[in-house]
C-alpha cells in the first residue's frame, strides 16, 4: 500500500504542475485577469487553431488523470490498514 500511495502522490504532483502549465499556456479570451497580465494586447504570436485544440485536449486528459489520482488517494486512505 505504501508503494501505491507514493506512486499516486507522485502522479498527483506531476499532473498538478502540468495542469498549471497547460492552463497558463492557453490563449487569453479578453477580459478578466488575462488583460491585467498583457493578454489584452493583440499579438500575431498567438497559437493557431490546431495548436489550441491540441492544448485543450491535452489539458482535459491531464485533468482527468489528476482527478483519478485524487480519487485513488482517497480510496487508498479509506481502505488502508493502519
Amino acid at each position: 500500500m505504501l508503494v501505491l500511495r507514493i506512486a499516486l502522490i507522485s502522479l498527483l504532483v506531476l499532473t498538478s504542475l502540468l495542469l498549471t502549465l497547460f492552463i497558463l499556456l492557453h490563449k487569453g479570451r479578453g477580459g478578466g485577469l488575462s488583460d491585467m497580465f498583457g493578454g489584452g494586447v493583440t499579438s500575431s504570436l498567438g497559437s493557431s487553431g490546431v495548436a489550441e485544440r491540441n492544448l485543450n485536449r491535452l489539458t482535459v486528459i491531464v485533468s482527468l488523470i489528476w482527478f483519478a489520482s485524487i480519487v485513488g488517494l482517497g480510496l487508498v486512505a479509506r481502505f488502508s490498514v493502519v
